[in-house]
């Protein structure tokens, strides 16, 4: 696994057993029981895993998830700590930098910002500039259904278009709250938003956002 990965992993799965099974997620309608059993299922049931992504398969992704969220909580915590079996895609190095780096952060601010008394964590600018590498590559994905134009900006001044039209909104924040805020998580993410007031507004609390 890489380092960034495999701290993110160890770091949700601290939080996760710290917090226990019944704590609250941004996730909505989703413990903290809840979110550990997806991430379990996410890495060791691609047979499930496809639901996420394909419409078709979200009943069999739904009746999976549920079979390993009765499983014992501190069960769950165990697997996401020991990382992929081996035949897992997300064993192999390239796949774990490239996909488990965000989950892990994403859910881990899941559960900590769903906390009233959350504080940002101090991110250092490797680990920021990686997350930025990865929005730039999502970004078109994760935006592609917004009602505005979307243009995310790093202080830097460093930009990536998530979505071509107008009006244009730009959020501007570290990479780390810009990939919140296109996550879905846009309550929670601490970026300042710029453009017309309406479009604002409508991509404040646009559901569209994320996968």
């Amino acid at each position: 696994m890489s380092t960034f990965a495999k701290r993110e992993r160890l770091l949700l799965a601290d939080l996760l057993e710290a917090e226990g099974p019944e704590a609250p997620t941004l996730c909505e309608g989703w413990t903290t029981r809840d979110l550990a059993a997806h991430v379990v299922v996410r890495e060791r049931r691609p047979d499930a895993a496809g639901g996420l992504l394909i419409k078709q398969l979200a009943s069999r992704l739904d009746k999976v998830t549920e079979e390993f969220a009765a499983k014992p909580y501190e069960e769950l915590i165990r697997l996401i700590r020991t990382g992929p079996p081996r035949f897992s895609p997300f064993s192999l190095k390239q796949i774990d930098e490239a996909s488990n780096i965000v989950e892990f952060y994403v859910h881990t601010e899941d559960v900590r910002r769903a906390r009233p008394d959350w504080t940002p964590r101090e991110l250092d600018p490797v680990f920021q500039d990686a997350l930025w590498s990865r929005l730039e590559r999502t970004a078109r994905l994760m935006g592609r259904g917004v009602p505005t134009g979307l243009v995310l900006r790093r202080p830097d001044g460093q930009t990536a278009v998530a979505h071509r039209g107008t009006p244009v909104v730009t959020v501007t924040g570290d990479p780390s709250e810009l990939l919140l805020f296109t996550y879905g998580r846009q309550s929670a993410a601490r970026v300042e938003l710029d453009g017309d007031k309406d479009a604002v507004a409508r991509l404040h609390e646009a559901k569209q956002l994320g996968i």
